[in-house]
């Protein structure tokens, strides 16, 4: 598993409906599982926790030297359980309005797209095999992440609107790329960044829905139900593809709607 890729040998998978499935699966269980940890456990041993595992799953992201279904997506879901702790830290320790917060991670997600464009002269997710390109990958895709969750809290929260609504507002938002490709040709790739960081509202909405108390608008299912219920739905999902992957069936790039395919970006 050590040592560098192959040249243009991507450790990413091919954008599909199955990834923009466990892609929402894993903003989900991240929000719930996060919410679970810090109420039962101390909050500082929670988020310690999630900083290790985190850590943790990208330096066995980065030492892979392919796409290993596993370990992309444990990757992926460590960054949703942190990226939510970090997004919670700014409301909830240190005070800072979701407002506020939400705009901060927007400046700090377009800075880290700006540093990446100007550094490799795309954003294309294409041939992110190791080195710079994945160190920009991550990082973009953490900032996604915190950018996410405090604009659904935001939404939830400060505008009042509760999580059902705000569910229903990400999941009519992230139609938004399908239309603009189709009628007011969005680019690709900004038509699936867009869709991307609309994938942690949305999964995160409907988690909190059904697992915040009934008194606070939501099912009461409670928080640890709701994250083993889509805990064994990523495991399925997961299982699924490493199976396919290791069978030898080709990735194939599905693009329902329109926003999963990117074009081959520049070597």
């Amino acid at each position: 598993m050590n040592g560098p890729p192959a040249r243009g040998q991507s450790k990413v998978p091919e954008i599909s409906s199955a990834f923009w499935i466990l892609k929402i699966l894993t903003t989900g269980m991240g929000e719930t599982s996060s919410d679970f940890l810090v109420h039962h456990l101390n909050p500082f041993l929670a988020v310690a926790l999630g900083a290790g595992f985190f850590a943790l799953s990208l330096v066995l992201q980065f030492r892979a030297r392919r796409y290993i279904v596993a370990i992309y997506w444990f990757a992926v879901v460590m960054v949703s359980v942190f990226g939510t702790m970090a997004a919670d830290v700014l409301h909830v320790v240190i005070g800072i309005p979701y407002v506020l917060s939400t705009a901060f991670y927007a400046v700090a997600l377009a800075a880290i797209f700006l540093w990446w464009y100007r550094s490799e002269g795309t954003l294309s997710i294409h041939r992110i095999d190791g080195g710079r390109r994945e160190a920009f990958y991550w990082a973009t895709v953490l900032a996604t992440f915190a950018l996410g969750t405090a604009g659904g809290d935001m939404t939830a929260s400060s505008l009042g609107w509760g999580y059902f609504a705000s569910g229903l507002l990400f999941l009519g938002a992230i139609a938004l790329p399908s239309i603009g490709r189709r009628w007011f040709r969005w680019g690709e790739i900004f038509s699936f960044w867009f869709a991307y960081v609309l994938t942690r509202p949305l999964g995160a909405s409907f988690a909190d829905w059904m697992g915040k108390p009934k008194s606070w608008g939501g099912l009461g299912w409670g928080e640890g139900v709701v994250s083993l219920g889509w805990g064994l739905c990523i495991l399925a999902f997961v299982a699924y593809m490493a199976f396919a992957q290791g069978k030898g069936r080709p990735r194939r790039s599905s693009l329902r709607g329109r926003i999963a395919s990117v074009p081959e970006e520049r070597s």
